[in-house]
């Protein structure tokens, strides 16, 4: 028996005993999907400085093969999201059948309204009707481009807001909104979901259109059942209870997907769980709790979130720390599957409280990595993808691409 092989019968003795089914554990981790950007490949930055890299892509066929080797190496990315126009192309089949090549597929389409200089004051909440029609054009774009290509997944958000009282008239910006997305909805496809996401400032710092969980719920409330609301993890105030968010709108059967990340101050866009892990465990616990909910509508929700990776890699290797966001979900997600729901709601029952934080705790301290490395062998991907990655020499391969890539 290899040292790994009595590693995971040590493990797997310990979670039988405490009433874990590894199998179940085993077969959720090998379902999990988590679809990267193709605007984490490219040169990004801050508002300040972008810090240009040798290799990084100069176009979106080359985001697609730097995608597919993290996908290729964890096993668990088989989805690209893209960003128009950053990824506009002439021809979008030709697009789907490289990442189709690649083993990879097209995923999200991001709408981009926040870039052109008409959008100064406003896209779709502009007061000047010919940029809220340019505004909407682009969406209706988006929801064809989606088609071409497969998508059933719209994601948006907007940077659209104020700086100063009494520069806007916030109520007729509500009005607008919702006459654009109800325009764009309506020309989606029973199979398409519009996601809408949420920031509470910046680079609007007086009042942005949509700046909270509460407006895009009510937003995606009044479009209809095929709206629901995306959770940026990056997007909420200091000490903001994103789990509680995530539990409510679960349980209102509108939490469509998220965009992870993670930040210390404000929308600092870092590699997920690299401040707050606890958070990202947390948040897997109220979803992997509300899909063993009696409610199947909840349930359902639960199983269809979207999960996504939204980050600005600004001084990282794009690649490298792209798959260290996708292990650092994937780590979460186990310790959450760990969790023994049974223990915590007996506790929860008998009102104690230090029992019942400490099933959901346990959990979290559980050392993952045999089971992990179990998964991927049994996946066929690399055991330790990031050095698989560094072995690869797929970095070198990329350098005569030079500096000066495609950038967002």
């Amino acid at each position: 028996m290899t040292l790994f092989d009595r590693a995971y019968a040590l493990f797997e003795e310990q979670q039988r005993a405490r009433g874990i089914d590894l199998e179940q554990v085993k077969a959720k981790l090998k379902a999990l999907k988590v679809e990267t950007p193709s605007w984490g490949y490219g040169d990004s930055g801050t508002r300040f400085k972008v810090f240009q890299q040798a290799g990084v892509p100069r176009n979106p066929f080359e985001k697609f093969e730097d995608a597919a080797q993290v996908h290729k190496l964890t096993g668990i990315c088989p989805s690209v999201a893209i960003h128009i126009p950053w990824d506009k192309v002439d021809d979008y089949a030709q697009l789907k059948k490289h990442a189709a090549d690649l083993g990879v597929s097209i995923g999200a389409v991001n709408p981009n309204l926040f870039q052109e200089d008409e959008y100064i004051f406003g896209s779709v909440t502009n007061s000047n009707p010919a940029v809220r029609r340019k505004a909407t054009e682009h969406l209706l774009e988006c929801v064809e481009i989606a088609k071409t290509v497969g998508s059933d997944v719209l994601s948006l958000w907007f940077a659209d807001g104020s700086n100063y009282p009494g520069q806007v008239d916030i109520r007729k910006r509500k009005a607008w909104m919702y006459e654009a997305l109800s325009e764009m909805y309506q020309a989606m496809t029973p199979q398409m979901r519009m996601l809408i996401e949420y920031k509470f400032f910046e680079p609007a710092f007086y009042h942005t259109d949509l700046a909270d969980w509460g407006m895009a719920f009510n937003m995606a409330n009044k479009l209809g059942p095929q709206a629901e609301v995306l959770v940026d993890t990056g997007h909420h105030a200091q000490g903001t209870n994103v789990e509680h968010i995530v539990a409510y709108l679960l349980d209102e059967k509108k939490l469509g997907g998220f965009h992870f990340n993670s930040r210390k101050y404000a929308d600092d866009d870092m590699i997920v769980g690299s401040h707050n892990p606890y958070e990202l465990f947390l948040i897997f616990y109220q979803i992997l709790d509300a899909a063993a909910d009696e409610d199947s509508g909840v349930r359902k929700t639960a199983e269809n979130i979207a999960y996504m990776i939204d980050q600005s890699h600004n001084i990282e290797p794009k690649i490298p720390a792209m798959i260290r966001s996708v292990l650092n979900v994937q780590t979460q997600y186990a310790k959450a599957l760990l969790i023994n729901r049974d223990q915590v709601r007996e506790a929860q029952e008998r009102q104690d409280v230090l029992d019942a934080e400490n099933a959901v705790r346990e959990a979290y301290e559980i050392d993952v990595t045999p089971l992990l490395l179990a998964v991927r062998e049994e996946m066929g991907v690399p055991a330790d993808p990031m050095k698989a990655y560094k072995e690869s020499g797929y970095a070198d391969s990329i350098l005569p691409r030079g500096k000066g890539g495609a950038s967002w």
